[in-house]
């Protein structure tokens, strides 16, 4: 029997006062000759139903270990998605409304007519795209938002969230998810993955990773205090950089202990450089001391991207490395609402002479795993993919924010494939916070990967066979080895 939102929903639509429901097609992404939709949709079968691998990403461990029930659908669905926020920020909405930098707006039925309003905006966009697939897939909305129906769709989404088979446990499972990475402070306690780890209720792996920019890059606001924090936590003077390294050569060592697969590092343009032990001492002393130029500062982090990959060589983490972004453009966003509310910018960036002194290093050991991702298409085809052609350590990552998105995946696909072939890519990673879009998004790569595999079959540039078990590798193979799992 239809609840009474239920209802409420048909009764508008029957009336007009509503738009249609939603029409997830079946072969959504594929293309429209029917000879390559065919074969895109025979290979995508093969892999639909295979587990999820997410092996960088940004949901919290939290969130499982307590396996609440979500509060209401704005803080689940849109505070925390900066690729909604930013365009309704474009559109010349106060952010603050829809809970930017809080997750939980004052008013979430406001902020919910508010996206119902504007959900015209994300036409087109990989955002609505997911978007579709989360409210219609996920979450069983039966018609699309509009002004006519935000209150009705608000009250069916909370009713659905109160259901048993929305918890973050129930959908982890419905999700078919094997692997989900989180990412975390070098000093975390890591006491939520303890808690998912011991709990035999719970069968899913739910893995730390290492993500220590803030101990890093003295050119951040927070440099200071973080290694002041790191120095409390050794025992050891804040100036003392033997003392220093060791303790982020420890704290690896605790999210081994606690399953961690990978180190991830962000910076807005990738340098390497290799300093020698003293001047890098030299360099730190002044650091922490708030005493270094910014072109001085660049080259400290540089070098500890180099000494970071010296770690990974000997623990066996696999670094990864997204550079590229100037993140949270505009100071005013940031002073009010803080991180991740849709002001990160791509800038164009340099991999082949600014990793060198890296791979110089370090690029020739076979069990070390250097992971490139970029927003800057362009250096694809022209540096990442002959580096990845070339150095045995070097892994192409799949598209990154901005470029994970069905058109820019075949882009992505033509732009490496022909240099590096299918075996240096590290497998799709979703990289999002949406604990919701993880399945829209794993869909949305393999019917891209589907779509391109085709071509080429069809081109007479890939043998049937070999496009079926090349997809199969893409879903599952490839990120079990490129993150060691």
């Amino acid at each position: 029997m239809n609840s009474p939102v239920e209802t409420a929903i048909g009764s508008a639509s029957r009336t007009g006062r509503a738009p249609d429901g939603f029409e997830l097609q079946e072969d959504r992404l594929f293309p429209s000759d029917p000879r390559s939709r065919d074969l895109a949709r025979e290979l995508y079968s093969t892999v639909s139903s295979l587990n999820v691998i997410s092996p960088h990403g940004h949901v919290e461990a939290s969130m499982l270990a307590e396996d609440a029930a979500f509060s209401d659908p704005v803080s689940l669905l849109l505070s925390r998605d900066h690729y909604v926020l930013r365009l309704f920020h474009a559109d010349g909405v106060d952010i603050e409304r829809l809970g930017a930098g809080s997750g939980a707006p004052a008013d979430p039925r406001a902020a919910w007519k508010i996206f119902c309003d504007r959900w015209h905006l994300l036409e087109g966009t990989a955002s609505g795209y997911w978007m579709r697939d989360v409210l219609g897939r996920v979450l069983g909305l039966p018609v699309e938002p509009s002004p006519a129906n935000a209150f009705t769709t608000y009250e069916f989404l909370q009713e659905r969230l109160r259901e048993a088979g929305m918890r973050p446990r129930a959908l982890f499972e419905r999700f078919n998810i094997e692997v989900l990475a989180t990412t975390d402070d070098p000093l975390d306690s890591l006491d939520a993955h303890r808690q998912i780890r011991d709990d035999a209720s719970f069968s899913g792996r739910v893995l730390p990773t290492f993500r220590p920019d803030a101990y890093l890059d003295p050119s951040g606001s927070g440099f200071v205090e973080a290694t002041e924090r790191l120095a409390a936590w050794s025992g050891a003077a804040v100036d003392d950089y033997t003392a220093y390294i060791r303790a982020l050569e420890d704290r690896r060592g605790y999210f081994i202990e606690h399953g961690a697969v990978s180190a991830d590092h962000g910076v807005h343009d990738l340098l390497t450089v290799d300093l020698d032990a003293l001047e890098a001492a030299s360099m730190y002393r002044r650091a922490v001391r708030g005493d270094l130029t910014s072109e001085e500062a660049r080259v400290f982090r540089g070098h500890m991207l180099v000494e970071s990959a010296r770690m990974s060589v000997e623990d066996g983490l696999v670094m990864t490395v997204h550079p590229g972004v100037h993140r949270d453009h505009n100071d005013q966003i940031l002073n009010r609402f803080g991180k991740d509310v849709g002001a990160d910018i791509p800038v164009s960036t340099s991999f082949t002479e600014n990793l060198r002194p890296l791979l110089q290093r370090y690029g020739l050991e076979r069990d070390f795993h250097l992971v490139l991702f970029t927003i800057d298409e362009t250096a694809y085809s022209r540096e990442i993919a002959p580096l990845a052609g070339f150095y045995p350590s070097v892994y192409i990552g799949a598209p990154w924010w901005f470029l994970d998105a069905p058109d820019a995946i075949q882009r992505f696909r033509a732009a490496t494939t022909e240099t590096a072939g299918f075996s240096r890519a590290s497998g799709f990673i979703d990289d999002t916070r949406a604990f919701l879009s993880i399945p829209a998004r794993h869909d949305m790569a393999r019917r891209a990967d589907a779509v391109y595999l085709a071509r080429l079959v069809l081109e007479g540039r890939l043998t049937h066979r070999a496009a079926a078990r090349i997809i199969h590798e893409l879903t599952s193979e490839q990120p079990r080895k490129v993150f060691k799992l």
